[in-house]
């Protein structure tokens, strides 16, 4: 029943759906597409909740502008 070429095709209208869904759908379907995108995005956002980056980019510049106005 389900084979590799099944099994891709769903893939493929589950991505169309969820990406793209809400602006060629008809009205509930395509509340659902925006309702599942939205939570895709959130639960994503959810596992990097305090993400800051190991440097600080502007470290640099900030110490070499406190120098020039010394």
């Amino acid at each position: 029943m389900f084979n590799k070429a099944n099994i891709t095709v769903l893939f493929i209208l589950g991505l169309i759906f969820v990406g793209f869904g809400d602006s060629f759908l008809p009205k509930p379907l395509s509340t659902a597409s925006y309702q599942t995108r939205t939570t895709i995005n959130n639960f994503v956002i959810g596992m990097f909740p305090a993400w800051q980056p190991k440097t600080d980019p502007y470290k640099r510049t900030q110490e070499a502008i406190n120098e020039t106005n010394k």
